[in-house]
């Protein structure tokens, strides 16, 4: 039998989903950090929490199977405890504790000071922005709302995450400050809707407020706009991204769809019409902005003709970022009352049609960066090159920018100027300057 060693616990996180949830965990390191834990992301410890995704049905797969392979480990003997926190356990957590009874506990999304309490740690309120991140050390998210408030039909987001709740600009300065002081050069801001930023708390749209006060931020160079609702977006956004250097000129705003019958039962509150004009006047506005967004094919009801009136358009939208994602079907949600009635299959091949689309737009816009010169941040050195990005690129989903390792020396973390000197369809290939 083996015996448990006396040493101090050391507790590893591991992080599934999106960046809201490395966000959450890096809050959850940040205050176990406070009490003295032993703490690390995704390496070995005896101690597992493991931050799950349920937003889509391979996501949830995902979270299960982690689950699963770590209870095996306790079983075996490999760790002592596992405890399971996030979407999936919000939204599951009666099946779970029923299906995977070998788990310690497990916690919703909302109950961060209980989870502490079953590591043996306390809640620290005055912990404002301090995280312990595990990102390359020159990014950085920033959450600077939680929940949503909007009705759309497919999302099962508001049932873990609840209603929004933005968190005051005061707040977001002195977490940037902090972040800054680290060494973070670019702030990625993220929310489930950063459309609707202060509604809650300020009785307006108050996002390019918050902009205004995160660029006086010392040290702070890049800002990137992520998860921007279309349905009442606030145009002084384009002003002071248009005005303040660190704007990055980007804004990721996922559409989902464009036909007018499938964007009426998704509940969208908008029509192809007045999103065309939306992105009329985003280009109108800052010319030279990266427009990112995501579009659901397989929709219930999506017929062919809706597909291709979808398919069309994202050929004279001309998209500088894209991802394609195949309709899931969510219990709980307004759309689980529908019949899921297209194909796997047919679903596969749409997506698969709307990404071969977007590989050549995006080629044809790289073709036209040969030549030009930018300024980008370095992450990282992989394999025989330095990998960085322009700021019309996000970490982990868009182009990055390939420099010959061998032949020229970069410092990561920092900016150079690169002189684009080839592309490909999702890559640029560059030289310093």
């Amino acid at each position: 039998m083996r015996t448990k060693s006396q040493k101090q616990n050391k507790i590893n996180v591991v992080t599934l989903g999106c960046s809201k949830n490395v966000y959450d965990s890096e809050v959850l390191m940040g205050q176990l950090r406070a009490n003295e834990k032993e703490v690390v992301h995704e390496e070995e410890g005896n101690v597992v929490v493991i931050n799950t995704c349920g937003f889509i049905a391979n996501a949830k797969e995902e979270s299960v199977n982690t689950i699963l392979e770590y209870v095996q480990k306790k079983e075996a003997g490999e760790v002592d405890k596992v405890f399971v926190t996030g979407c999936l356990s919000e939204r599951y957590k009666p099946d779970l504790q029923k299906e995977i009874p070998n788990v310690d506990e497990y916690f919703g999304t909302s109950e961060l000071p209980n989870l502490l309490k079953a590591l043996g740690a306390d809640y620290k309120h005055e912990l404002i922005g301090e995280r312990l991140t595990t990102t390359p050390k020159n990014y950085a998210y920033l959450k600077i709302a939680e929940g949503c408030d909007r009705p759309c039909s497919f999302c099962a987001i508001p049932i873990m995450r609840g209603k929004h709740k933005s968190t005051p600009i005061d707040d977001l300065v002195t977490e940037a400050e902090k972040l800054a002081a680290k060494g973070v050069k670019e702030l990625i801001l993220i929310a489930q809707d950063l459309t609707y930023y202060g509604l809650d708390l300020y009785k307006k749209r108050n996002l390019a407020e918050l902009l205004q006060a995160l660029v006086k931020v010392e040290g702070i160079e890049w800002i990137r706009l992520h998860y921007a609702f279309p349905t009442g977006f606030p145009l002084d956004v384009l002003d002071v991204m248009k005005e303040e250097p660190k704007i990055c000129n980007y804004l990721d705003i996922p559409l989902q769809h464009i036909s007018d019958s499938i964007l009426k039962s998704m509940r969208r509150g908008t029509t192809q019409a007045k999103t065309t004009k939306l992105l009329k006047e985003f280009r109108a506005a800052v010319p030279e902005m990266a427009i990112r967004t995501t579009l659901i094919v397989g929709y219930p009801g999506e017929t062919e003709e809706d597909f291709q009136t979808l398919k069309e358009w994202v050929a004279e939208m001309r998209f500088e970022r894209l991802g394609c994602f195949t309709y899931s079907h969510e219990e709980n949600t307004h759309a689980y009352t529908l019949e899921d009635d297209v194909p796997e299959e047919v679903k596969q091949e749409r997506a698969n049609e709307i990404m071969e689309l977007q590989s050549q737009i995006s080629w044809e816009l790289n073709q036209e960066k040969i030549g030009q010169t930018f300024r980008c941040i370095i992450d990282r050195k992989e394999g025989t090159y330095f990998v960085g990005r322009t700021e019309f690129d996000s970490p982990d989903v868009d182009n990055e920018v390939l420099i010959d390792a061998s032949k020229y020396y970069l410092k990561q973390g920092e900016f150079a100027n690169i002189k684009i000197t080839d592309a490909a369809d999702f890559d640029l290939y560059g030289e310093p300057v």
